[in-house]
């Protein structure tokens, strides 16, 4: 079984309304809740490659160009994806 650790945090009386909200509708807990919203927040944190490719990006970094090609079947392209 996983270590838990309770902790304690101070949250604005609307939010925590919202919360209960929605425990009550989904018939769990406010702190199961939580749980699953900041495991979701957390999958939303790039990993190490995606920020490199961010960064290569934002650089101009081994950019290829598009041909004419490529911009003229590139709905084709994503269609296919």
């Amino acid at each position: 079984m996983e270590n838990r650790v309770r902790t304690t945090i101070s949250l604005p009386a609307y939010l925590l309304g919202s919360l209960k909200e929605e425990a009550k509708l989904k018939k769990k807990s406010v702190s199961q809740i939580i749980e699953e919203m900041l495991e979701f927040a957390a999958t939303l944190v790039p990993n190490k490659e995606t920020m490199a490719a961010i960064e290569e990006a934002r650089h101009g970094d081994n950019l290829e160009e598009l041909s004419s090609y490529d911009i003229e079947h590139f709905e084709d392209f994503v269609a296919g994806l």
